[in-house]
């Protein structure tokens, strides 16, 4: 495989993470976007960003941004969950598009909205997908997709995970979103779920260091290759919140319930909140993604230890002060 990456969506958490493990690996990553002019300048920390000026939804763009690359990340989502319906599978089949032209192997970070209530607790890649929300079943239809890709000659891989946390702010993150607010301390923290239901976390830079192990094993994968990424599991889902005060230096007195009454009083007037409402289910039952084939396929899954990831993503947020944190964890020992 050529070393050579296209990234499209690098502003996402998935995106900008994965970009910044490529590098790392002595990839050379390309990125497409409609403004590169006014986004490259804060991804300065990345390293050597080659930047295309495109857009997702134009084939021809995402084609022409692909030439010679040997890799293409789709890590494109719409901010906010607006207009699923409209972008997810257009944007997709760009993609699709300029792999094919370049010969090059697809990468779709996958999520558990495709699954429904007779595939859980437990999901593995071969768990039915039946799901019961108009966003899970356009999750289906872009597998689906993508599978018609694969069999057509385009060689996919599809790592799936849950919820993602990281140093990086994305608006698509709960955590970011509700747990926490970036660029503010932690005087509290937020928590959407029902506290015993257990809930699985993905810690970025663990997910981009797995995406990288698997494409740099390309040979051995199938044409369309499903992983699982087990990431973080919490039996009592609120033990994510938990820990969150304890690397922010907060008592656990401080965890708040999420005000799903608000959202229910705006989302007539406000898509992201009807959005929300949708996936609510998430937190009201366990969902965890089986990673024994990625275990068995790596011999072990990228794993940092949740005090460690915590304390990172809290400080690139914004949310502590790092030399202050480094007091507190010295006056800890």
């Amino acid at each position: 495989m050529e070393r050579s990456a296209l990234i499209v969506g690098i502003t996402g958490g998935i995106g900008r993470e994965t970009a910044r493990a490529l590098l790392a690996a002595g990839w050379r990553v390309r990125a497409l976007h409609r403004a590169p002019e006014k986004v490259a300048p804060g991804l300065d920390d990345l390293g050597p960003i080659e930047w295309v000026k495109g857009d997702a939804m134009n084939a021809a763009d995402v084609v022409a941004a692909a030439g010679g690359v040997g890799l293409v990340l789709h890590a494109a989502n719409p901010a906010g969950y607006k207009n699923w319906q409209g972008l997810q599978l257009p944007m997709l089949e760009s993609s699709i598009a300029a792999a094919k032209a370049a010969s090059a192997r697809l990468v779709f970070p996958g999520t558990v909205y495709n699954f429904g209530p007779d595939a859980f607790p437990l999901v593995d890649e071969a768990s039915p997908q039946r799901p019961e929300t108009r966003k899970g079943r356009i999750r289906v239809q872009m597998e689906e997709r993508l599978k018609a890709a694969a069999d057509s000659g385009v060689p996919v891989l599809v790592v799936r995970a849950g919820d993602f946390f990281g140093p990086r702010s994305t608006g698509n993150s709960w955590f970011s979103a509700a747990l926490v607010k970036p660029g503010r301390r932690v005087r509290s923290v937020m928590y959407p779920g029902a506290q015993d239901v257990g809930h699985a976390w993905a810690y970025l830079p663990d997910l981009a260091q797995t995406i990288v192990q698997l494409v740099e094993r390309s040979s051995e994968l199938r044409p369309f290759d499903v992983f699982h990424f087990g990431g973080h599991w919490f039996e009592r889902g609120v033990e994510m919140a938990e820990a969150t005060c304890l690397a922010a230096g907060v008592p656990v007195s401080k965890i708040r319930s999420f005000p799903w009454f608000a959202i229910y009083l705006l989302a007539p007037f406000a898509e992201t909140f009807r959005e929300m409402l949708e996936m609510r289910y998430l937190w009201k039952v366990p969902v965890r993604l089986d990673n024994r084939k990625l275990v068995a396929f790596l011999g072990s899954e990228p794993h940092t230890p949740i005090d460690v990831a915590l304390r990172r993503t809290l400080v690139g947020l914004n949310c502590v002060n790092e030399s202050g944190l480094t007091s507190q964890l010295s006056s800890a020992i």
